[in-house]
């Protein structure tokens, strides 16, 4: 395959043999290295030529050096609050600054007229503001607008003077003053012979200075184009076509070089693969069956590929090539600096700063990172500390005791961090610090990382010395957000080996056998027409700025001229619509359709292989007997029970396993902790009153202490926590709620001097051993009845719930049935009632009753078990031989637990 640069060498070998005054310039430095190397096999001894990208020979035209964006838009806002007299706060500017010198350099590259152009955009505001009738109302926000568009001349020219002054730019500056400088440049290089190579849409500066160049005579440029393209009417051709008819240059000379290897026979196939990821996929699978890389190219029109790309490469790739930077807002060490950023942006927010206490989850957030995490020994023991104690704010006194047994110089980097925040240089001075510790624990790939990020802040820390523009935290953060959003890691390797991977523009100039072109999709290739500019669409159109038309020009030549002289070509698109793109394919794809009839078209998906899904199952061993023996001996439940029949692998995981859950900081009062608090509130209550009969006074003095006790149990289960106010304030409010509701039903009740209402227990712990056929050793039953009461003569044993129970989830009609119907709650307060009637010896000549009140649902008073069908005839007594059937069906539970045939099994059907 004969590439570009290798045909345009050989034309020019055909006139000139030495090099020793030649200059070559290139669009980009990748191109320079493919020309360099090129020339090496084509010439055995003598001078290479000089090689420049355009850049560099704009520099060395201007004479001006090039300034970073963060250096401009510092020097920027010195300018800005020169002019104006109430300038904006640093963070302001910088959110709409970047804008305004996106469009200064477009304005500079395409050498318009500065004040034709802003006068021209004042007009036009002033006519949108006129109005016959006087009718038009101006904000302060149109006010503040028009006003802003008035000075952008002003802003402009005293900007661009002082960058004069300092004799640095941005490059549309360079592009301008290079203009002014070309003709004495040319004097002084009367000897040189330039040579432009492969460039395609220049702008307004780049046509002056290409031109007065190639008026010396000597000079010649080159353009990369297929016939195809250029003598058809295709987009892709559309910036050739015009310097052809329009430059005095083509009056007397040839167009050089017009070829035409795009009609010739290629192996094109163009791929549709459902998201992003089995795009890559696919490409990987692509790749395992090119035998050498040598002269192939997998091109990312989506640049944020990258990471995905680099993580599904094949293993037979030795070695790559990367033209593009890794974002560094990717980088693991990003989350980390974030992290630190916002335990300060937090403490800020929630009102901290003054006690210099930092919200949990971010502290959290910081020692769970990877690199501190591996730093320290003891980070788990922080996180259990802050969970046991509900700590939702940390002192840094705390972590100073955590912190005790490191090295000095790690104990007080890692402090330091947690100071009370003092200045944006001190600050500056902390990541700094704590940068330089982590370097000396990391691989060197990580070290790269950070040394990136060292850098960055360095920057920062000299332009705040200097400047001083950063008055708070929040301004630096939004900055660094912003800068890193842009930043990239250069990689550095060997360009000339192994398999190439670079973005659309990268592909200037260079030529492959085997291309791979991932994400061709429509948004991305061309890109989405939006753009940021404060000058309007037909403001452009008018003084010929570029506008996404020309843009998408530019897109359609990049794609197509990547298609030319390639034998192998693999496009690949996302067919899915989602947030990475629309899922239809470029317009350029379907172009090429049009243009050939041996594209290979198909779809891929990911290969689904149907499993059939096991339920989770663990069969009975003598390890698991021996601790269901233990469990007997301890006791069930009849929370344990009924959590057996829902899920016998959960009953595993807990009861025999003994998993706990992890605890966690409870920020928001958790609902057990609300039903808790009710309980123990309710027991204390009545408790000075047990064995007696309740009269209304009872009830009267309870209500006096009720919310001081609620304060008390909030206290010791929900320790550290705020209750002031949020969604805590409100939960301790519904706590209130609910007692005091209750003691109302209570007054209700006993101002009925005829009802009778003696309290016997409260929260009493009631156990006893039943013997089942098939087990040779007894079972213990045990459980904390809420209340057991005496009204009216019928003794009822309580249990509270603090959630919605309704009655007919207490209606037991058919025992047999109570696992079928899952009716949890009938079990376990029948088993309550067998609970009280063994320990206490019963005497079944009196009523016993028992059943639920529903805090959530107290309108319908004490909720009994029910035995009857009939609504209108309840039958809630609970007899001797009721007790007995249900304890059958209760035996026949725990038989299918200590039955070593029957597994721990999950069931199908799981709510939750």
């Amino acid at each position: 395959m004969h590439s570009f640069i290798s045909e345009t060498i050989d034309d020019i070998l055909k006139t000139i043999n030495s090099f020793e005054d030649a200059v070559f310039i290139l669009p980009s430095q990748r191109a320079k290295i493919f020309a360099k190397q090129t020339f090496k096999d084509k010439i055995s001894v003598g001078f290479l030529p000089e090689m420049l990208n355009i850049e560099q020979f704009i520099q060395r035209v201007s004479g001006i050096h090039k300034s970073d964006s963060i250096q401009l838009l510092f020097h920027f806002y010195t300018i800005y609050k020169r002019v104006e007299k109430n300038p904006d706060s640093f963070d302001t500017f910088s959110s709409w600054a970047l804008t305004v010198l996106q469009d200064f350099n477009e304005i500079d590259q395409h050498l318009i007229n500065t004040n034709d152009i802003f006068m021209y955009l004042r007009d036009i505001e002033r006519l949108k503001k006129w109005s016959v009738h006087g009718t038009f109302k101006e904000t302060d926000l149109i006010k503040d607008h028009y006003s802003f568009l008035e000075k952008l001349n002003t802003y402009y020219n005293a900007f661009y003077q002082f960058l004069i002054h300092k004799n640095i730019g941005y490059q549309g500056l360079m592009y301008r003053e290079a203009c002014g400088k070309i003709d004495d440049f040319l004097e002084k290089n009367k000897n040189k012979k330039f040579f432009f190579i492969g460039f395609n849409a220049l702008n307004k500066a780049e046509e002056l200075l290409f031109q007065r160049v190639l008026q010396i005579g000597n000079s010649e440029i080159y353009w990369d184009i297929d016939e195809a393209f250029f003598n058809a009417n295709h987009q892709a051709g559309k910036f050739i076509r015009k310097y052809k008819a329009s430059w005095r240059y083509y009056e007397k000379n040839p167009l050089k070089s017009l070829g035409n290897s795009f009609s010739a026979p290629k192996n094109i196939q163009v791929i549709g693969a459902a998201k992003n990821n089995t795009q890559i996929k696919y490409i990987g699978e692509i790749l395992e069956n090119i035998p050498n890389f040598k002269n192939t190219a997998l091109v990312l029109a989506d640049e944020t590929l990258l990471p995905v790309a680099l993580n599904s490469l094949p293993k037979n790739i030795s070695a790559i090539n990367i033209t593009m930077g890794y974002p560094l807002k990717d980088i693991p060490t990003t989350g980390l600096l974030f992290s630190i950023f916002q335990l300060f942006i937090s403490q800020e927010k929630l009102q901290k700063s003054i006690v210099n206490e930092f919200y949990y989850k971010e502290v959290i957030r910081f020692f769970k990172h990877q690199a501190i995490y591996s730093l320290l020994d003891s980070i788990d023991d922080l996180t259990a500390a802050i969970a046991k104690e509900n700590q939702t704010f940390i002192k840094e006194s705390h972590l100073a005791d955590f912190l005790k047994n490191e090295t000095t110089e790690v104990k007080n980097i890692i402090l330091r961090i947690f100071k009370t925040f003092t200045s944006v240089e001190d600050f500056i001075e902390r990541i700094l610090g704590l940068i330089n510790l982590l370097k000396e624990a990391v691989n060197p790939l990580e070290k790269e990382y950070l040394f990136r990020f060292y850098t960055v802040f360095i920057q920062l820390q000299t332009l705040q010395n200097e400047f001083h523009y950063f008055t708070d935290l929040k301004t630096l953060s939004l900055f660094f957000k912003q800068l890193i959003s842009s930043e990239n890691i250069s990689f550095q390797g060997e360009p000339l080996k192994g398999l190439q991977l670079m973005g659309m523009l990268e592909t200037r100039v260079l030529d492959f056998e085997n291309i791979i072109l991932a994400s061709a999709n429509e948004g991305v290739l061309p890109a989405s027409s939006q753009q940021n500019s404060f000058i309007p669409f037909d403001v452009k159109v008018e003084y010929g700025l570029p506008t996404y038309r020309e843009k998408d020009a530019i897109f359609s030549y990049h794609f197509f001229r990547l298609l030319q002289r390639p034998k192998n070509i693999f496009i690949v698109y996302n067919t899915e619509h989602d947030i990475f793109g629309s899922g239809e394919k470029s317009r350029f794809i379907t172009q090429l359709e049009a243009m050939r009839t041996d594209i290979v078209q198909k779809i891929v998906s990911p290969k689904v292989v149907a499993q059939n899904s096991e339920l989770k199952e663990i069969k009975k061993n003598e390890l698991v007997f021996e601790r269901l023996k233990e469990i007997a001996k301890a006791g069930f439940s009849p929370s344990s029970l009924t959590s057996y029949l829902y899920n016998p692998f959960a009953f595993y995981k807990q009861k025999v396993l003994r998993i706990k859950e992890f605890d966690d900081v409870e920020e928001t009062v958790a609902y057990n902790t609300l039903g808790t608090v009710v309980h123990e509130t309710l027991d204390e209550m009545y408790q000075p009153f047990m064995g007696q009969f309740l009269k209304v006074n009872h009830i009267l003095e309870m209500e006096k202490i009720a919310k001081g006790l609620v304060i008390k149990h909030f206290e010791i289960h929900f320790k550290n926590g705020d209750l002031s106010t949020g969604k805590n304030r409100l939960i301790f409010e519904v706590a209130n709620r609910f007692v005091s509701n209750f003691l109302s039903k209570e007054k209700e009740l006993l101002k009925d001097e005829r009802n009778q209402l003696k309290i016997i227990a409260t929260e009493e712990n009631l156990s006893t051993e039943i013997e089942i056929e098939g087990i040779d050793f007894p079972i213990k039953i045990h459980g904390n009845v809420d209340r057991v009461d005496e009204l009216n003569g019928v003794v009822r044993i309580i249990d509270y719930k603090s959630g919605m129970v309704k009655g007919s989830e207490l209606k037991v009609l058919d025992f047999e049935k109570l696992r079928e119907k899952q009716q949890y709650k009938g079990i376990q307060v029948l088993l309550y009632a067998f609970l009280y009637s063994k320990s206490k010896n019963f005497d079944f000549s009196k009523t016993l009753k028992a059943g639920i009140f529903s805090f959530k649902n107290l309108n319908q008073g004490f909720l009994a078990i029910n035995f009857s069908s009939n609504y209108r005839k309840p039958d809630t007594a609970i007899t001797q031989e009721k007790l007995e059937e249900f304890m059958t069906e209760l035996k026949g539970y725990i038989q299918e637990i200590y039955n070593s045939e029957i597994a721990f099994i999950e069931p199908a059907d799981l709510k939750y």
